[in-house]
């Protein structure tokens, strides 16, 4: 079973960016063995590990560099009004949300941080999330258990090829209890690569009056996200992920502005931590109950102390360059590859070797995790797994990763090799790394 991977040269519809880029450009026309010479990427280097960490543009580092060169030592205001306004008005376009609901931060780990400790929780409150979150998450969900006595709720979801969107909604409503304040969850989960049902979780989080907190580190730069569409009410992003943009960079998105059609609830009370905009005396208006916001509470999150200029301005011509490629035409690329993926794993190691979905192409992302040993209880075996990612790497610069999650009614963690593809990466490539995993397992075996 082999799926076909094509360049696909349709133009995105690029309304969230103020319309389609003007046809001349090259980067729309290009093909991506073309694209892949924008990255500084060494030629023989096979990178399948984008969910842990992307690959730089040559134009993002030169930005980088060009612009840290330029306020060293003074030379340029780094304190300027709004903090990265237009920076953060042209990310926010290209997602669907506006200035006043996008920050620029240092990355999702203090994204999620500032928003999980913002949130206006007390003791007895319950927040439903899940033991497949990453760590910074649940870590910070934990603390607020310890310091405010709030009672946290942590289900193991489904895994394998057979899993379904409704199996999952069906598992967090089942869940919810009149204590319940928060539903968290991620957009995609890093440890099975599990693309959760975002819109229906938060019609779910909705019909309740719930809260959504949800961990967006792989979505920019994978899938051509509207933020606002899905509906949720914090989203925290990577910038150097599935985006390429540097290290130490990350977005965030709150809501605040009410739109009916896509989240009618009020704005929840949420306070913004690490903020040196917040009113030294008095409080802020009243939060808006329309589409109009009463003050701009990305320019108080976006407000704390120095900040890198370079790396934000870094990650906005990551950001600008994706969108003169086309979001969407770089996700149907990276979802075809990863379709392959799952084909050739199936192919070689059998259906149930897949810890990620299958059937159901709501669940399916380009990260794939697998159990590549042909004894099933090597899944619980983390030497092997380690040995094997290190060694597809000093043998054959093969960049991969290993994760370890919960699987329901399994007294082990469970661990998986997994494959993630993006716009650099081509089938030959994923055709190698599967074909050089499998003479591994036959050595480890």
């Amino acid at each position: 079973m082999r799926v076909s991977v094509t360049d696909d040269p349709a133009t995105t519809t690029a309304a969230r960016t103020g319309g389609p880029p003007a046809p001349a450009d090259p980067l729309r026309a290009a093909s991506f063995a073309e694209l892949r010479s924008l990255f500084a990427m060494e030629p023989d280097a096979v990178h399948l590990n984008t969910g842990t960490i992307g690959v730089m543009p040559y134009e993002v580092l030169d930005v980088n560099d060009r612009v840290t060169r330029e306020w060293n030592g003074g030379l340029r205001n780094v304190y300027p009004p709004g903090m990265y306004p237009e920076h953060r008005a042209a990310i926010g376009r290209a997602f669907g949300v506006d200035q006043d609901e996008m920050v620029i931060c240092h990355n999702a780990t203090e994204g999620v941080a500032r928003v999980i400790n913002g949130l206006d929780l007390h003791e007895g409150d319950e927040v439903i999330t899940t033991s497949h979150e990453c760590y910074s998450v649940l870590s910070n969900f934990n603390l607020l258990r310890n310091r405010h006595r709030i009672t946290l709720t942590v289900l193991t979801p489904p895994v394998g090829p057979d899993v379904t969107a409704e199996e999952i909604v069906d598992m967090f409503a089942r869940a919810i209890t009149p204590r319940t304040k928060v539903l968290a969850f991620a957009a995609v989960t890093l440890f099975t690569g599990t693309r959760m049902p975002v819109r229906q979780l938060c019609d779910l989080a909705q019909q309740h009056g719930l809260t959504t907190v949800v961990d967006g580190a792989l979505l920019p730069g994978l899938f051509d996200t509207d933020l606002r569409a899905l509906g949720p009410d914090f989203v925290t992003c990577s910038g150097s992920k599935f985006q390429c943009g540097p290290l130490g960079t990350g977005l965030l998105y709150v809501r605040n502005k009410v739109h009916p059609e896509h989240n009618p609830l009020p704005l929840p009370t949420f306070w913004p931590v690490i903020s040196t905009w917040y009113p030294m005396m008095g409080a802020p208006p009243p939060r808006t109950t329309t589409r109009v916001e009463s003050y701009n509470m990305g320019d108080y999150l976006q407000s704390a102390g120095s900040a890198s200029i370079a790396r934000g301005a870094a990650l906005a011509k990551a950001c600008e360059l994706w969108d003169r490629i086309g979001r969407d035409r770089i996700e149907r690329h990276a979802v075809a590859l990863g379709a392959h993926t799952r084909a050739r794993i199936v192919e070689r190691f059998g259906v149930e070797s897949l810890y990620s979905p299958l059937t159901d192409d709501r669940l399916t992302a380009p990260l794939v995790a697998f159990n590549p040993f042909p004894d099933r209880a090597d899944g619980w075996n983390i030497t092997k797994f380690a040995r094997l990612v290190d060694e597809l790497e000093s043998r054959h610069r093969i960049w991969t990763r290993w994760t370890e999650f919960d699987v329901a009614g399994s007294p082990h963690q469970h661990y998986a090799a997994r494959i993630c593809t993006h716009l650099y990466n081509t089938a030959e490539e994923v055709d190698l790394a599967v074909d050089a995993i499998a003479d591994l397992v036959r050595e480890l075996s």
